[in-house]
């Protein structure tokens, strides 16, 4: 079996819901920069997220 093209596409919703007058967070029109920082927090969420791929274990 042929492995899926698993390429991530452009945010585009997240790119336009961006907050616009956010102290918070920085507004971000160029779209090749959003969509690299996006990827990066992509990235850094899903490596900081905790995985159990051994499953239950019992103590």
């Amino acid at each position: 079996m042929a492995a899926k093209d698993t390429k991530i596409q452009f945010p585009l919703w997240q790119y336009l819901n961006q907050p616009l007058f956010s102290r918070d967070y920085q507004l971000e029109l160029n779209p090749r920069r959003f969509a690299h920082s996006w990827r990066v927090g992509l990235l850094k969420r899903c490596w900081y997220k905790e995985c159990d791929a051994k499953g239950h274990q019992q103590s």
